[in-house]
């Protein structure tokens, strides 16, 4: 087999990318160790940035997007047992976010490559990246007992934090930066109404804690919790009790309860990984860098890394210019520290350290209450929330 781009991963970073390809005539086979089931089956983020609703839209793949996603405005902060609204629309010049579930668009990228009649192998086992430091690349894998191998142009690393793209960078042409956080998020995903029709994040004295949804039917709660806990020490009326428990009043009374359609434990961590090509090589999403999911950054900044990389791509097929392939590692890596820098003061903010007592409690209500009342730390705040624009210049 032959392409011009093989991706490695078929989660929404490998799919968006592949389906932006194909937009610009320029060919490329997905390898996939998971089965699609199992892929589909993974519950992640679910606010999208403005600049990952124009990628959505130039892959053709938004309508649904538009049609079920929910716009948000704005954000509330919770400390000290009252709330605070974040106006992001006007403080950040128009902007917004969408609150519109990874695993929908995932689905969405799913079946239009599908209808494209695009070539996606799911189940690849024992998948290997080779010769990405000279002009041939290849990647081999086995299925059903039989070996394949795809020669290609480039290979688009995008099989997220545990892939074999990272792990397959010469030592030494790799340096990683690493923040490992103290704590955990305690995740609910229940089909009830959420507690509020906009995000509520809430620092208290008990913990972190975040007031989510997918939809107006179905609610993503989470809970601080140490770094040690374990979800089986968690039955689903101790999470609703606790959470009540770190509410305001009024969040509390419109709180709706009932059974976890999934419920874990998710550990924080910030990493990057430097430089995001090899050659012919290219890391995208996860496989270069993790965010604490506090900023809601994770899934946007997949996103843009794979739109620098399409264009990139395409300037290389369509304008013969190089430009954008010697220039993507910097220009991902400005935004993705951007947004490293967002999501760490972010975290760092609303979360109970274990070390920091009463002190550090005191400290962050302090930050909190400048925040609210200073227009340009809003401001500093909602333009980083929305997400900072993609640069395309030279």
């Amino acid at each position: 087999m032959r392409t011009q781009v093989a991706i490695i991963g078929a989660g929404p970073a490998g799919l968006l990318l592949g389906q932006l390809l194909h937009t610009s005539g320029i060919e490329a086979v997905i390898i996939e160790q998971r089965s699609a089931d199992y892929v589909l089956g993974r519950i992640r983020a679910g606010v999208l940035e403005q600049v990952t609703m124009d990628l959505l839209e130039k892959a053709g793949v938004s309508a649904r997007a538009h049609a079920q996603g929910l716009p948000h405005d704005g954000i509330e902060l919770l400390f000290k047992g009252a709330r605070h609204r974040i106006d992001l629309h006007a403080l950040s010049g128009g902007s917004r976010v969408t609150v519109y579930g990874q695993t929908e668009v995932t689905h969405d990228l799913m079946d239009a490559r599908a209808a494209a009649g695009l070539t996606t192998v799911y189940e690849a086992a024992n998948v290997r990246v080779h010769d990405f430091d000279g002009s041939q690349p290849r990647v081999t894998w086995e299925k059903d007992g039989q070996a394949h191998e795809l020669r290609c142009d480039f290979i688009a690393g995008c099989d997220g934090y545990h892939g074999v793209c990272r792990a397959s960078v010469p030592e030494g042409a790799l340096k990683t930066y690493e923040r490992v956080y103290p704590f955990g998020w305690l995740g609910v995903l229940a089909d009830v109404p959420p507690v509020s029709h906009e995000l509520i994040y809430a620092n208290t004295e008990r913990g972190f804690a975040l007031c989510s949804m997918r939809s107006t039917t179905r609610s993503r709660y989470y809970l601080q919790v140490p770094d040690t806990d374990k979800v089986e020490n968690w039955s689903i009326e101790q999470f609703w009790a606790e959470l009540a428990n770190r509410l305001d009043p009024e969040a509390r009374e419109h709180l709706v309860t009932g059974p976890a359609l999934e419920m874990s434990i998710a550990p924080l961590r910030s990493f990057v990984a430097e430089p995001m090509r090899f050659g012919r090589l290219f890391l995208a999403g996860d496989a270069a860098h993790i965010v604490p999911p506090t900023g809601a950054k994770g899934l946007n900044l997949a996103a843009s890394d794979v739109g620098y990389l399409w264009n990139a791509f395409a300037d290389h097929y369509g304008d013969k210019s190089n430009a954008g392939i010697d220039t993507y590692s910097d220009r991902c890596l400005r935004r993705v520290w951007r947004a490293e820098r967002f999501s760490w003061w972010f975290t760092s903010l609303m979360h109970r350290f274990p070390d920091t007592g009463e002190f550090g409690q005191k400290m962050q209500e302090a930050e909190l209450d400048y925040l609210i009342h200073s227009r340009a730390a809003s401001t500093a705040l909602a333009e980083n929330y929305v997400g900072l624009p993609m640069d395309f210049g030279a």
